[in-house]
């Protein structure tokens, strides 16, 4: 007895837990997870409320919604149980096969006459530019990664700027423009982080206007979203073509206003339970939040948002190297600018893209998207001790 207690390998000082404190599964960030969880239960409820009087079957988009949840959970598994280094490796293939299904899209569309931003698979749908996200992040922070300095040189900065453009362009032209500004958003974040001088975040920025101005010149455009512009910049517009693209606009606007402090209550909202905010529950959840849990139960929400940012900007602090610091700054600025986005837009700040709200909109693809997104986060918080 006493040769086996002393043959016996020690253990890590936490009783029988025998791996080190290096072990990732030890090094899961559960502060950022509970507040992942938290917003997904939110997103479910809320997307409940706001369609639940106006289908056939009152569950559909929730039971939906949460069967995307299940779905992302695997895929956010999948994505924390390697190490984030086996992403930048794979890289090249995965930025490729994004942009060949990117115009494989474009020309289906092209061939029938139509703009298209998904596939349609029966009940399911795949929309590339949310998968573009997430490889353009990895080969972006992949591609800087490799120049070990505390500046992108000028010719680095060229190269990410192609790498970023591709995608961007054939996003533009689905058109998708909501989902081609996080793309460039995303840029920014990772090149600003990356120790990109000044007059290049300039450029980035003079050249997405610029291409965003051609597309509206050149007709890429469809008029629906040309609609929106122009319900932005003048709100109190009587235009009869205008009117159902104001309407919705306004209803959202409506609905956040006359909640109040504390809101109307759970399933009260006249604007919410009604049909005056056409898919509420995909591009104005907030509305829906605001309208039944009032000042409070947004302020709520966006705190929620504020504890993962500040989460992930942490994990960031905390990497072992380059790569995994500008994925979480690309990760990062993509959650702020979507939660400004769709915040904004419903509130009347912003023109209406259809950018989702992260966690909270009905969806299946950027839902599964995000999951992946804080599952390389994950990844890079569980073996920063490596």
């Amino acid at each position: 007895m006493a040769l086996a207690f002393l043959s016996r390998k020690p253990d890590s000082g936490l009783g029988n837990i025998r791996s080190s404190p290096g072990d990732p599964v030890r090094n899961v960030d559960w502060v950022l997870l509970g507040a992942q969880g938290l917003l997904t239960v939110i997103g479910c409820f809320v997307v409940y409320s706001a369609s639940w009087t106006r289908l056939t079957d009152p569950y559909a988009f929730a039971t939906r919604q949460v069967v995307f949840a299940i779905i992302a959970c695997v895929v956010m598994a999948v994505v924390m149980s390697v190490d984030y280094e086996w992403f930048k490796e794979r890289a090249a293939f995965l930025y490729g096969l994004t942009v060949a299904l990117l115009l494989l899209l474009l020309l289906l569309g092209f061939a029938q006459g139509l703009d298209r931003i998904s596939f349609d698979f029966g009940p399911i749908n795949l929309q590339p530019a949310e998968l573009a996200k997430f490889t353009t992040l990895v080969a972006l922070c992949a591609y800087l990664a490799e120049e070990r300095s505390d500046e992108v040189s000028y010719a680095r900065f060229v190269g990410g700027l192609i790498l970023v453009g591709v995608p961007a362009v054939l996003i533009i032209a689905q058109p998708d423009l909501g989902s081609a500004s996080v793309i460039v958003t995303i840029a920014m974040g990772v090149l600003l982080v990356a120790g990109a001088k000044p007059k290049y975040i300039a450029m980035i920025s003079f050249l997405s206007v610029a291409t965003v101005t051609s597309a509206f010149i050149g007709g890429l455009v469809n008029s629906y979203q040309v609609e929106r512009l122009r319900v932005f910049l003048d709100q109190e517009s009587v235009d009869p073509a205008l009117e159902q693209a104001a309407y919705q606009v306004r209803n959202a606007t409506r609905a956040v206003g006359t909640g109040g402090l504390w809101g109307k209550g759970w399933l009260q909202g006249p604007l919410t339970n009604g049909r005056d905010v056409p898919v509420m529950w995909a591009d104005f959840p907030f509305a829906a939040v605001g309208e039944q849990f009032g000042l409070a139960g947004g302020a709520a929400l966006l705190a929620i948002f504020i504890v993962a940012l500040m989460r992930i900007w942490r994990i960031a602090s905390l990497s072992r190297d380059l790569l995994g610091t500008y994925l979480c700054a690309g990760v990062f600025t993509m959650l702020t600018w979507q939660i400004f986005q769709n915040v904004g837009m419903t509130i009347g700040i912003m023109p209406v893209t259809g950018l989702p709200l992260p966690f909270i909109s009905y969806g299946g693809s950027s839902l599964i998207t995000y999951f992946a997104m804080f599952g390389i986060v994950q990844s890079v918080h569980m073996r920063r001790m490596r």
